[in-house]
């Protein structure tokens, strides 16, 4: 049955609603499509199921709403009372959008949500906020100058301390809220709660979000991959991408990846989380494993050293490492030394196609996260080393 939906009627989220009725449209083009309200071929044991399922994950978000005033989250920052996670510890926040941050403290404009996770021994661990907290303690503190304004264009160039001391109590006064999941709340469901909340909102990348949300020891060892030396020098990043966190990204893949690609969708972000919390598991079993997946990283970190002159680069004057071209290297090269271990000894040349069209078209940034295309990039390294595929 086809029904254009009444103005009055019509929801944001795609609903109708009218005197207390519900009834759920589906847009097609040109016309909305009534559904039933009531769907007749659900059963009782369907519905049973569903609320069983409901109930079930519930139960792994645990959480409470909190409070605290500006003077009160700047001494806690201060004091060191809240613990920032490696991943939040540095404060890339420009000058600027300090500043505008600080304007809308000001206005009373709503601040979104910190999030907290609370440890076992009781204190509470920022998972999303510390650039915020960093910025108001610096602001209360008198580390913070005002840069320019869109709106309180009169305040420029001024410290809290500049300001009348009837505005810096209103300002020590106003309270921000804060969400803080238990200690009984597992990994994943710290995750969901931290990844929903940010919906659509430009708050830490997947990075930082795995970094916050896995905590573990193979997260770890990521981190310490990320600051090898030889790594950095192959793969330069610009500064802002390294506090985005865009080496840990790099290593990661690398890392997943040559495990297999089992379970991949094109959904790089969900294959990676999952991955990371399988092997923080596991690594927690089995401690040799870090030393196993370090070594994998490093043994091919040292034969593209050797073999490929610009290291991940496009040339030698790139600064940046396209993520497309260092899946291609570095699994390429990994999957080829797999199959032939004496290309360390007997170093191949990569003269006759590194700089080709061919190699080029591979490595762009088309359809990047397709798994045949991943396929494709990284089996044509390995083909040129040893004439074999590293995935069929």
């Amino acid at each position: 049955m086809t029904n254009p939906v009444p103005n009055d009627l019509r929801g944001a989220d795609g609903f109708s609603y009218n005197k207390g009725y519900l009834a759920p449209y589906t847009f097609t083009v040109g016309a909305f499509h009534l559904v039933e309200s009531v769907n007749m071929s659900i059963t009782d044991d369907q519905k049973e199921a569903a609320e069983e399922q409901i109930l079930e994950l519930s139960k792994r978000i645990d959480f409470y709403l909190t409070e605290y005033s500006v003077e009160l989250l700047a001494k806690k920052m201060k004091d060191g009372e809240f613990v920032i996670p490696d991943y939040q510890r540095d404060d890339t926040w420009e000058e600027p959008r300090k500043s505008r941050f600080i304007e809308s403290l000001l206005m009373g404009l709503p601040i979104p949500f910190l999030f907290f996770w609370e440890r076992p021994d009781g204190k509470l661990e920022i998972v999303d906020g510390s650039q915020r907290l960093r910025t108001i303690q610096q602001f209360v503190d008198g580390q913070l100058t005002l840069g320019p304004l869109k709106e309180l264009n009169k305040l420029e160039r001024m410290c809290f301390v500049d300001l009348p001391e009837s505005r810096q109590r209103k300002i020590n006064n106003r309270s921000i809220r804060g969400i803080v999941l238990n200690e009984h709340a597992d990994a994943q469901a710290r995750f969901d709660l931290f990844d929903r909340i940010n919906t659509g909102s430009k708050v830490a990348n997947k990075a930082e979000v795995r970094r916050g949300a896995y905590t573990g020891p193979f997260l770890d060892l990521v981190i310490k991959l990320s600051k090898d030396e030889l790594f950095q020098k192959l793969a330069p990043v610009p500064e802002k991408s390294v506090k985005l966190r865009e080496r840990e990204e790099l290593v990661t893949r690398f890392l997943a990846y040559t495990d297999g690609l089992e379970g991949y969708h094109d959904r790089v972000s969900e294959f990676l989380d999952n991955y990371a919390m399988l092997m923080n598991k596991k690594f927690s079993v089995d401690e040799l494993l870090a030393d196993e997946y370090g070594r994998r990283f490093e043994e091919t970190m040292e034969f593209v050293q050797k073999v490929f002159p610009n290291g991940f680069r496009k040339s030698k004057s790139n600064t940046t490492t396209p993520r497309t071209r260092f899946e291609s290297i570095a699994l390429g090269s990994y999957f080829a030394l797999q199959r032939k271990p004496s290309l360390s000894d007997n170093l191949p040349s990569v003269s006759g196609w590194i700089n080709s069209e061919e190699f080029k078209e591979i490595t762009s940034s088309g359809g990047s996260n397709v798994k045949s295309t991943i396929v494709n990039r990284v089996n044509y390294v390995c083909e040129k080393f040893t004439g074999e595929l590293a995935w069929t």
